[in-house]
């Protein structure tokens, strides 16, 4: 392998050029990495000459990429990760992983799995540690997104707006109808989304239009029908109190009742096509190097899925 080029550059004007990339200026960038400002601004101009084209449009503020700039930023930002493998390998023990990685879930995966993969690592991998960062499934996004997270474990829906992130199918659960006890709906094997629809509903989301379930809203939207929403929450204990207080019927998935105190209602699995939530774990394909992270992100796809109806689907093994 000839190498002879490497020497051409210097990592620190990688380093700086990714970072003025993610903040998202010069003067961020260098607070970011505790130089001056007109430090960061030569490395970036050294690495420009030597490529011989322009990384960054400094005409508009803040700087934003130039074609150039955005083909070589994924490349640079593997340099730093693969540096990062390099390095953890480096303070290892003969074939040892260490490090820390940030893992975010939301409130119900994380009760049902986060759990499992601390027992998991502690027992295989004592050397890697997690910190777990609990959110709704649009923060992780965002989260993982700004390099906040390492891996986000959250459902498909919606799909990803930055095409970077990548996931692996973890499982498959039911939406359910969370109705009271002794309703005429108990212990179906399956409750018609038309039939739901004639009800007042307690589901889970806000009524500024901030957090909702994605799943839900799909599935009456596909049917054709607009079921009249009662009530919504983020908490499915306070969706079961509700039910329980006779104001209406929830909808919502399996787990998030799995984990909620269920006494004085029951579940029954919705009936139809796309009634169902899939869970996965994503990561940055830019910046996901760190034999720590990705040891993390295969534990949790090895991990088994939650416990939730019978109806469950079993884990998947395939990417998607």
């Amino acid at each position: 392998m000839d190498v002879s080029s490497a020497y051409t550059y210097r990592l620190d004007w990688i380093v700086s050029f990714v970072a003025v990339a993610h903040e998202g200026g010069f003067s961020a960038a260098a607070k970011a990495q505790h130089r001056s400002q007109p430090r960061v601004s030569a490395h970036v101009g050294e690495l420009e000459r030597v490529l011989g084209v322009r990384l960054f449009d400094r005409a508009v503020h803040p700087p934003s990429l130039t074609p150039e700039g955005r083909a070589l930023l994924p490349h640079a930002e593997e340099v730093i990760s693969r540096l990062a493998v390099f390095s953890d390998v480096a303070a290892g023990t003969g074939n040892a992983v260490r490090g820390e990685v940030r893992v975010g879930m939301y409130p119900s995966a994380a009760a049902s799995l986060y759990p499992d993969l601390v027992r998991s690592l502690h027992q295989d991998m004592p050397s890697v540690t997690t910190v777990l960062r609990e959110r709704d499934t649009l923060t992780l996004e965002q989260l993982l997104v700004n390099g906040d997270i390492d891996l986000a474990v959250r459902p498909i829906l919606p799909l990803a707006r930055d095409d970077r992130l990548s996931y692996r199918l973890l499982w498959r659960e039911p939406l359910v109808a969370v109705v009271p006890e002794g309703h005429p709906w108990a212990g179906r094997p399956e409750l018609p989304l038309a039939q739901l629809a004639t009800c007042a509903l307690v589901t889970i989301g806000e009524p500024d239009g901030g957090t909702r379930q994605f799943e839900t809203n799909l599935a009456f939207a596909e049917a054709g029908l607009q079921p009249t929403i009662a009530f919504q929450t983020n908490q499915p204990q306070t969706l079961a109190a509700l039910v329980r207080s006779g104001l209406g019927i929830g909808v919502t998935n399996a787990l998030a009742m799995t984990v909620a105190n269920c006494e004085g209602v029951e579940l029954v699995p919705l009936g139809g096509t796309n009634v169902e939530r899939r869970v996965a774990v994503w990561w940055h394909t830019g910046r996901t190097g760190s034999a720590a992270t990705m040891l993390a992100r295969d534990v949790i796809a090895g991990l088994p899925p939650p416990v939730v109806l019978a109806a469950a689907a079993a884990l998947p093994t395939d990417d998607e």
